[in-house]
């Protein structure tokens, strides 16, 4: 079974934690998270450490106690530092530009297609066929770069579509005769 509940997250100077109840809010540099924890797991502030410990020693409490502790780890660093997606598009006049809250993007449809990027989002195309999500909550970022990916994923014969700048598309040979 993990330990990771029993690792302490470490507060950096200049990040604020409020415990109020089931609810923890971290306040840093980057903007405000607030989460909502389980009943069954405890939260409890040290100095400048914070610690998640399970109620019982119940299977699934210790197993909530791990991840609780892992989402406020990334709560942390998500107002310090924040999170960031790269995403690349392939294919011959696949392009994004970023205006404001929204993203255009060129995917070869008949039509262009536009995504209203969530509030406290980040999106911004160095150039036209690269797009960088960035904001503090890890899970939000994940969410907008796959639902941007959703539109074209990557293909496995040509391998044209939008995809992580990190991912590897393992190609198929065509039909032989």
């Amino acid at each position: 079974m993990s330990r990771i509940a029993n690792a302490p997250v470490e507060i950096p100077s200049g990040v604020e934690i409020s415990l109020n109840g089931s609810e923890v809010s971290v306040k840093g540099t980057k903007g405000t998270l607030t989460r909502a924890v389980h009943s069954d797991v405890e939260v409890t502030q040290e100095g400048t450490v914070l610690k998640a410990s399970a109620r019982n020693s119940a299977k699934k409490t210790v197993a909530l106690a791990g991840t609780t502790r892992a989402l406020l780890n990334n709560m942390v660093i998500g107002v310090t530092q924040g999170f960031e997606k790269k995403l690349t598009l392939i294919g011959v006049g696949y392009r994004a530009k970023a205006q404001g809250s929204k993203l255009d993007l060129t995917l070869g449809f008949s039509h262009p297609v536009a995504y209203a990027v969530p509030e406290g989002i980040k999106v911004e195309t160095p150039s036209q066929t690269e797009i960088v999500i960035s904001g503090a909550d890890k899970q939000v970022v994940g969410q907008v770069a796959a639902d941007i990916r959703a539109y074209r994923p990557p293909e496995p014969y040509k391998g044209k579509g939008v995809r992580y700048a990190d991912e590897h598309v393992v190609r198929k040979d065509a039909k032989k005769k």
